[in-house]
């Protein structure tokens, strides 16, 4: 259960996240706490996996270079290599899909290169074979959605 802290911080933020030098300060003027609160709670988030980073989604092809990557990893294995592949700076998410290839992620590098060197790091290491998906045509999806928190008492405040 998220504290209703958490739940605003999960909800509210997918989209209009502040363009603010200080943007954790700029939410916590919203939420009515300190901008350590805000820091302390996203750092709980991440710790119970229910994040695995906060930042920008920037449009395919702009900055960088990306793919969607899938491995088909034996169900022995696949809690394993996924959270290994998710420890990766370069691995933006991870997620199982009920497939022979089970296991999808999407890479961002600097460029080409560096791209291609993760995606063969991930194969070499795993011993399994990593197959690239580069976009080949745009098509916008909106990511953001209702999380739906119960309601609950407010959160009592110091």
């Amino acid at each position: 259960m998220f504290t209703r802290t958490e739940q605003h911080l999960l909800n509210d933020w997918q989209r209009d996240f502040p363009l603010d030098p200080r943007p954790y300060a700029r939410m916590a003027e919203q939420l009515g706490i300190s901008e350590a609160e805000v820091i302390d709670a996203l750092e709980t988030l991440k710790k119970q996996r229910a994040i695995s980073r906060v930042g920008a989604v920037v449009k395919p092809g702009t900055i960088g270079a990306s793919t969607l990557a899938a491995m088909a990893v034996p169900g022995e294995r696949l809690e394993d290599v996924a959270e290994w592949v998710s420890a990766y700076d370069e691995v933006n998410h991870n997620y199982e899909r009920d497939h022979r290839f089970n296991l999808w992620f999407v890479i961002t590098a600097s460029d080409a290169d560096a791209l291609n060197n993760v995606l063969a790091v991930i194969g070499d290491e795993s011993g399994l074979p990593v197959m690239s998906l580069p976009l080949v045509e745009a098509y916008h999806i909106d990511l953001g959605f209702d999380l739906n928190f119960p309601h609950q008492e407010p959160e009592a405040q110091p």
